[in-house]
């Protein structure tokens, strides 16, 4: 059974992340720069002197297959290297995957990643 790692964070979190997936061995991810708000909801930034409200934040999503097994370790990755205990450090949600394929090679499940 696999599983896609969904991370929201912080953008300057994301160097620190990416190595510590990759000193565990996961060999690849995807990135994407995303918008967004939680609790939060957004905040206020003053440029030239004039106040503005900034509705969405800028966040990173990072996407990563795992096996089943790897969910939890992925996941504890992520949260260890995105943490900063403030408010918007981001969300990690898991979503199992029916089915996938390697488009070069035709590879399915697990042998696919």
């Amino acid at each position: 059974m696999l599983n896609l790692v969904t991370a929201i964070i912080k953008p300057h979190r994301l160097e620190s992340v990416k190595d510590a997936l990759q000193s565990a061995g996961v060999t690849g991810m995807t990135v994407s720069d995303v918008q967004g708000f939680g609790r939060q909801g957004g905040h206020t930034e003053t440029y030239r002197g004039a106040e503005y409200v900034v509705d969405f934040v800028p966040k990173m999503k990072i996407e990563v297959l795992t096996s089943f097994d790897n969910v939890d370790k992925v996941m504890d990755l992520i949260r260890d290297a995105a943490v900063s205990g403030e408010i918007g450090d981001g969300k990690i949600w898991s979503a199992s995957i029916d089915r996938m394929m390697r488009i070069r090679t035709g590879e399915v499940g697990a042998d696919a990643i």
